[in-house]
């Protein structure tokens, strides 16, 4: 062992000490994997990148660790990793990333703690229960994006319940009449909900207005007048 590297060691810093094995020896460094054991992120890029397999001395800490004993599963084990699973099925993301890519289909034990996050349980019924998941729905719609998204791909149609919350966010307002509602009589209708408080805060109301016939509406369907003189406000800034 030469100074440099025993100058690494010293230091006692897992992210110096594997950087080291990585890029300048890249090799195994065996005085160093005490060290590098420790930390879960460096531990299983050391297992994925230099071991290139498991390294059951490093597991214990990265199977603590839900973001790295999700990749540890996925990239060095291939599969399920049951001593893990306690500890990824408590974090939303990493739960349903485990489901999708390590289980391949629904995990009931982690359904749960998947349903309280708006977008992992819009993701997790879109992508792996192919469906309504109406568990999760109380939770999707109180955010706007993710209640726009799940009506979008999951309902793929109007979701009553969740309107309300849609309305209050300029971009998700926007893509449930573009993408979900659809046609122009509804961009109006929607709209017209909308005091001017809310119409002025609109940063893409000109997409809306840009989809509006003035002449056609004269007859077929009127615009309100207050809705009327509010767009053309708009446009004309």
């Amino acid at each position: 062992m030469n100074k440099e590297q025993e100058e690494i060691l010293a230091s006692n810093d897992p992210h110096s000490v594997y950087w080291y094995a990585q890029y300048t020896l890249g090799k195994r460094w065996p005085e160093a994997e005490a060290i590098i054991s420790k930390d879960p992120s460096c531990a299983y890029c050391y297992a994925k990148d230099i071991i290139e397999g498991r390294w059951p001395e490093a597991e214990k800490t990265i199977s603590k660790n839900p973001e790295y004993a999700y990749q540890y599963a996925d990239d060095v084990i291939k599969g399920r990793w049951p001593e893990a699973e306690k500890t990824i099925s408590k974090n939303p993301e990493y739960a349903y990333f485990y489901a999708r890519d390590v289980i391949k289909g629904r995990w009931p034990e982690a359904e749960k703690t998947i349903s309280k996050n708006p977008k992992y349980a819009c993701w997790y019924a879109f992508r792996i229960i192919k469906g309504r998941w109406r568990k999760a729905e109380e939770t999707i719609c109180i955010d706007p994006r993710w209640a726009c998204e799940y009506a979008e791909d999951v309902i793929k149609g109007r979701w009553p319940e969740a309107e309300k919350t849609i309305s209050k966010d300029p971009k998700s307002a926007y893509s449930y009449i573009e993408d979900v509602i659809k046609g122009q009589r509804s961009v109006i209708l929607e709209l017209e909900h909308l005091d001017d408080t809310h119409l002025c805060k609109f940063s893409t109301v000109r997409l809306y207005v840009s989809k509006i016939d003035w002449a056609d509406q004269a007859n077929d369907f009127p615009i309100p007048k207050r809705l009327r003189v509010a767009l053309k406000k708009l446009v004309t800034k």
